[in-house]
């Protein structure tokens, strides 16, 4: 069942004003992410958490997906250099998924059909050796990344900051299963998990879902991670799903708006990003997870992953509260509707508003 949300906007203590409202609660989050670079969804997400005056990024983890971790791992040392926010630490996470190969993917290809999208495996500008890092549009980066592992650094902050980190997922989710193999307890620990992926049943004539809309990359590129990642308890779960994210685009409106101003996250933008080229995929999980009131219709319902080794390996698994398994599953709020005008003008005034400084 769908249910319609209501906006609270006067009780809100979340609500981002163009003015620069300020929240009285102070929202940690480690932002999880392939970052694939420069401009593109993955980095104008990171842009709308790190805009954000009521939120304080405790750091950036990266995986590899979109691209491979190394060059992801440039290019968000590189975004946070021209925003001014050298100070966030970015750790290194998985370079592979936990069992999913590209060799052993082609030979599945040869039997179920081709998937049109695999990130780091088919995009021509990551058609190199995972460690090399390609020249870089944008200039490379002065400051190094840390030598904690991105795994342990999740662990960490959940650990120094209990019940109060946000997990942002917006990549595959290899790393925050490596961090459950090392503390079970780590979902527990934080305040709760929003991620971009799954796909129930999208309405578009996109290609990569025409002909499975229960395929989608996050989840597709690493199942065994997501199955290990959706089973436990976290205090709550907010999914993002394809489904939503296929009603958003970067107008060419939004992105003229954007390059007027001369804010260092706004001449990013201006620079790398391209408008109407793609969906705001994580830049609407982001922004929803600062301003829930953005979502105007959810599901509440069961969530896994396929890892059978057959033709839906990799694709999301759903269930309602009356068939799902026995099993211990959480339940997960999965976005389904969005006010498109209140988000595009809350992402216009995010990126073109002066990136706020480290928080004490």
């Amino acid at each position: 069942m769908i249910r319609i949300t209501q906006p609270v906007m006067a009780a809100a203590t979340f609500l981002l004003l163009a003015g620069g409202g300020v929240a009285q609660e102070k929202r940690y989050v480690v932002i999880d992410q392939d970052a694939a670079g420069p401009g593109g969804t993955d980095m104008m997400s990171i842009l709308v958490l790190l805009q954000s005056p009521n939120v304080q990024t405790l750091g950036i983890t990266v995986v590899t997906g979109d691209q491979w971790r190394d060059e992801e791992v440039a290019h968000t040392l590189r975004l946070l250099e021209l925003v001014g926010r050298a100070d966030i630490p970015v750790a290194p996470g998985a370079v592979y998924p936990l069992m999913r190969t590209q060799a052993e993917t082609k030979l599945w290809e040869q039997q179920y059909g081709k998937v049109t999208y695999q990130g780091a495996w088919t995009r021509r500008e990551s058609n190199h050796d995972p460690a090399e890092v390609p020249a870089m549009t944008e200039g490379k980066p002065t400051k190094l990344p840390l030598d904690e592992d991105a795994a342990h650094f999740l662990v960490r902050m959940v650990h120094e900051h209990p019940h109060e980190v946000t997990v942002y997922a917006g990549g595959p989710m290899t790393n925050l299963a490596l961090a459950l193999g090392l503390d079970p307890h780590f979902a527990e620990l934080s305040k709760g998990l929003v991620f971009m992926g799954g796909s129930l049943s999208p309405r578009t004539d996109d290609p990569e879902y025409a002909n499975d809309p229960r395929r989608e990359f996050n989840l597709w590129f690493d199942p065994e991670a997501a199955h290990i990642v959706l089973r436990p308890h976290w205090p709550s779960i907010i999914c993002t799903t394809v489904d939503l994210s296929v009603k958003t685009r970067l107008s060419q409106e939004m992105f003229d708006q954007i390059t007027k101003a001369q804010t260092p996250s706004a001449q990013y933008v201006a620079r790398y990003s391209h408008p109407a080229r793609s969906y705001l995929w994580d830049e609407l999980a982001a922004a929803a997870w600062i301003d829930p009131t953005l979502i105007t219709a959810e599901r509440h319902l069961y969530m896994d992953v396929n890892v059978d080794r057959g033709s839906g390996y990799g694709d999301t698994l759903t269930w309602s509260d009356r068939i799902k398994p026995a099993l211990d599953l959480p339940l997960v709020h999965a976005q389904m509707d969005v006010d498109m005008a209140k988000f595009g003008k809350m992402f216009v005034e995010l990126m073109t508003r002066a990136t706020p400084g480290p928080k004490q």
